[in-house]
């Protein structure tokens, strides 16, 4: 199944690297679903990470949620000011964190829980580096 991502590559651009939710995020949802009033926040957790996708090409991070109206945020990689990753300790430990990507001229882009922030980071900026040396 070809995801949103990948059918909206451009001509010359090739998917370097996907973020995923980490199994933290589900389980939280599953933890707040045993209760009816934690229903109410679970199922929409839930649809957020079925329908969610993270990925950064040769020229861009993309973020696309959405399931049934589709809203993507896409930042192109050299107007990528700064990346931050924060991870508590129980992130340090797990493998999980958040990711705040801020571009120029665009709102920073917020992205929860996903598995080792630390390497999606870095692919970021390598796709990044390569974006911006010049052809031989």
């Amino acid at each position: 199944m070809s995801t949103y991502i990948e059918r909206s590559l451009g001509q010359g651009e090739t998917l370097v690297a996907k973020a995923h939710f980490h199994w933290w995020y589900t389980f939280k949802a599953i933890l707040l679903g045993c209760t009816v009033i934690g229903l109410v926040v679970a199922i929409p957790m839930m649809i957020r990470k079925w329908t969610t996708e993270i990925g950064v090409t040769s020229h861009r991070f993309v973020e696309k949620k959405g399931l049934i109206a589709l809203s993507t945020s896409e930042v192109a990689l050299p107007n990528i000011e700064g990346v931050k990753v924060e991870q508590g300790i129980w992130g340090r430990i797990l493998g999980y964190g958040h990711l705040r990507i801020e571009g120029t001229g665009v709102d920073a882009v917020e992205i929860p829980d996903i598995a080792n922030p630390v390497a999606f980071r870095a692919a970021l900026e390598t796709a990044k580096s390569a974006n911006t040396q010049p052809p031989r």
